[in-house]
């Protein structure tokens, strides 16, 4: 399968295919993992895994700052069906109609952080009124 062509949104070098460990991920839960990674890596930190599978990336490249706002996101969007709200499939249905976006464009790794914000403050809301 032919590679896809990324271009960096911060720098616009190209992406390129390397292992966790070129990123300085070594713990086994990195383990044969990949991500694409900007060519001027690290004076142009911004990468993105990669499915395991297809080997295509699971969202767009993201510095540092994208990347912490998209792993908040997931903890809040998370915690809507590890604590049992409602199925991983029925969430996901939830984020799309709060978001009012396809099912096709509701990926955090896809988020920009003005996005990543809203799906912190409406899971927050959905919880915080669930427990009142």
């Amino acid at each position: 399968m032919k590679r896809p062509n990324i271009k960096c949104p911060y720098c616009g070098s190209r992406a390129i295919l390397r292992p966790a460990s070129a990123l300085g991920k070594t713990s086994p839960c990195y383990q044969g993992k990949e991500f694409y990674v900007c060519a001027r890596y690290p004076r142009c930190d911004s990468y993105v895994a990669a499915h395991e599978r297809s080997r295509l990336p699971m969202g767009t490249l993201a510095n540092a700052p994208l990347r912490r706002k998209r792993h908040d996101a997931h903890l809040a969007f998370d915690r809507l069906w590890k604590d049992g709200y409602m199925t991983i499939d029925e969430a996901y249905r939830w984020l799309q109609v709060q978001l009012g976006i396809p099912k096709t464009e509701a990926h955090i790794a896809m988020f920009s952080e003005y996005r990543c914000e809203q799906v912190i403050r409406l899971c927050s809301a959905f919880t915080a009124a669930q427990a009142a």
